[in-house]
């Protein structure tokens, strides 16, 4: 019997020495496992955006006049370039309002009236006393001023907001009367009021307190042309006088409420969860 069965335990272990020795040549590895896909964020971009805003001010500005001149008599002949030797003006109040429209996040433009409340004005004259302050002269300006201004806007950090800008308009400047007091006594010299061409030099920057609603504080320097003072006054044979412009100096501070899209400006959105898409191994 071992004899009939010799030859099958032959090869079964001939199978077996194959099958183990297959094995240790090719050992199983297990397949790779790959790690859980990272996660991605796509930050959402602050589009361009456009609309209109409207916006109220408040200032405080120091005005300088260049000079003043006015025109004498002597025999009847009038004598001209004669000039204040003293022109002194107090600071103001003033508040303003405008309408505007955002035309790119960098770019806006608006139009603005501002009322600026009484300056004070002290001056003198020399004259044959023979001093430098020979009379007093006091009166007082205020002024509608009309700009039409362009900014541009210098990018948004953490919702500040810096920006530069000029403009271009006129200014209605209306005088008070002028009490000239000399030695001879005082004289009233009606005040002058005209439209005068003006410009303006701005730079500043706004914070977001929300994303429609912006504090804007700023620095502002006007020029306005100069025109005529005061009127010829027959009593001390003097007059007309004239203003010959004003440099105006003015720190403001005003809200502006944005009626259209403002994008992301002002509160940018968190980053947006989108789908991973995971590699593919060939």
């Amino acid at each position: 019997m071992f004899k009939t069965i010799r030859p099958f335990v032959a090869v079964a272990a001939l199978l077996a020495s194959t099958s183990t020795a297959a094995f240790a040549a090719d050992p199983y590895v297990p397949p790779p496992v790959e790690p859980p896909p990272p996660v991605v964020y796509e930050e959402e971009k602050s589009h361009d955006y456009s609309g209109w805003y409207i916006r109220g001010d408040v200032d405080y500005h120091w005005s300088d006049l260049r000079s003043v001149s006015y025109t004498t008599y002597g025999g009847g002949v009038p004598t001209s370039g004669n000039l204040f030797s003293r022109k002194e003006l107090d600071g103001a109040w003033s508040i303003g309002a405008g309408v505007g429209y955002q035309i790119r996040s960098y770019l806006r433009t608006d139009l603005t009236i501002d009322y600026w409340s009484k300056a004070d004005f002290v001056g003198s004259t020399p004259g044959a006393c023979g001093n430098p302050f020979c009379s007093t002269d006091t009166s007082s300006y205020k002024a509608w001023l009309v700009m039409a201004n362009a900014y541009i806007d210098l990018g948004t950090y953490h919702g500040i907001t810096p920006y530069v800008g000029a403009g271009i308009g006129g200014a209605y400047v209306e005088w008070d009367n002028l009490r000239n007091t000399v030695p001879a006594g005082t004289f009233i010299h009606n005040g002058a009021a005209t439209w005068r061409f003006a410009y303006a030099l701005m730079a500043g920057a706004s914070y977001c307190l929300t994303n429609k609603l912006e504090v804007d504080l700023g620095y502002r320097y006007t020029r306005i042309e100069g025109g005529p003072m005061f009127a010829f006054e027959a009593a001390s044979v003097t007059g007309p006088g004239r203003d010959h412009g004003f440099k105006v100096h003015e720190g403001r501070a005003g809200l502006r409420w944005h009626l259209g899209n403002r994008g992301n400006r002002c509160s940018p959105p968190p980053p947006k969860l989108v789908d991973y898409i995971p590699p593919v191994y060939k």
